[in-house]
């Protein structure tokens, strides 16, 4: 059995060793790619301050900080899919699937509706604000989807049912008030909502850099709870574990997560949910690997997704939400099939 263990250890030593290499190599390429190529020397001329001002322009106020919060997004929608999954016992648990992203969603387009004549939505005070609306409509909906889920316990099924249901009641609102927009905020809104780092400036990485400091090392600290739950709610309740506690704090912390990465970069779905199963598929099912090993492949995708969005069809930039859903669906089926 130590054995085993010791050999799972190696393995998730190489496998952490070896996506922070992808992660490095991947920064760099995001780098040098846009509409005005910068080849990697005068990329790393730029970063340790040698660089012309026209460089530093491009890296530093543009590049960098989209770069940077979609490093976090990604991270913060895997670690909350990782969670949700693991408390609810659901393969097909994910913020976006739930409803809990389109609760966060709401929030911030209410943020942005009744506030945006007093305040400006890219300014240090906004971009502190929306993760804490988003942190508030995501919480409203997991309390509503928990509520209704609740029969003498919350059944994994019923869970993703009600959450649907939720999910299609937020995005109704969410359409009333879009059409009450003016035109320009109405197709900024849309835009947004499917998936889009729609603010990439350092306002935003300072006020999402916090919560995700704060919270996936919180996460990876809750990682043996995980597992304890994922035993079924009696045999955790026999090792001493009080379930409810223990799964409502877990589920607050999964949606803080979802919130805060969901006030940065629009309702992006599919990353929280595939991400866990890629993870698991290369460590096991122990949630002490499968945290860090998501957040890693979640930050990966997201960065190249974004990428991608911003240079396939340059200069018209493809949402980074409909990149992830591209690449994700035919997981997402492939799981709908093999789910009994």
């Amino acid at each position: 059995m130590q054995g085993y263990e010791k050999v799972r250890q190696k393995r998730f030593s190489f496998i952490i060793l070896f996506l922070i290499l992808i992660l490095i190599i991947m920064f760099f390429i995001s780098l040098n790619t846009g509409v005005i190529r910068i080849n990697p020397t005068e990329v790393f001329k730029t970063l340790i301050g040698q660089g012309t001002d026209r460089e530093e322009l491009i890296l530093f106020d543009f590049r960098l900080p989209g770069i940077i919060l979609a490093l976090l997004i990604g991270a913060g929608l895997a670690v909350s899919g990782a969670i949700l999954q693991g408390i609810t016992q659901n393969e097909l648990a994910d913020p976006g699937i739930l409803g809990i992203n389109t609760g966060a969603g709401l929030a911030v387009v209410l943020f942005i509706f009744f506030f945006q004549a007093k305040i400006e939505t890219t300014s240090l005070l906004s971009s502190f604000m929306m993760p804490i609306f988003a942190l508030f409509g995501a919480l409203i909906a997991a309390l509503i989807i928990y509520s209704l889920a609740w029969k003498k316990g919350v059944n994994p099924i019923r869970l993703i049912l009600v959450g649907i249901g939720v999910n299609a009641g937020f995005s109704a609102i969410l359409i009333i008030f879009q059409l009450k927009m003016d035109p320009q905020d109405f197709r900024q809104a849309t835009v947004w909502l499917s998936g889009d780092i729609w603010s990439a400036n350092w306002n935003f990485v300072l006020a999402l850099l916090p919560w995700m400091v704060v919270l996936i090392p919180i996460a990876l600290y809750k990682g043996r709870a995980l597992n304890i739950l994922s035993f079924g709610d009696e045999v955790a309740s026999g090792l001493g574990t009080y379930v409810e506690k223990e799964r409502i704090k877990l589920l607050v912390l999964a949606v803080s997560l979802a919130g805060a990465s969901v006030a940065a970069g629009g309702a992006i779905a599919f990353l929280g949910l595939v991400v866990p199963h890629i993870a698991r598929r290369l460590i096991g099912p122990l949630h002490q690997y499968v945290i860090p090993i998501s957040a890693l492949i979640g930050a990966v995708l997201l960065m190249v997704a974004d990428m991608i969005g911003k240079n396939v069809l340059a200069p018209t930039q493809i949402p980074v939400g409909i990149i992830v859903a591209i690449l994700s669906v035919p997981y997402f089926v492939y799981l709908l099939m093999k789910t009994k």
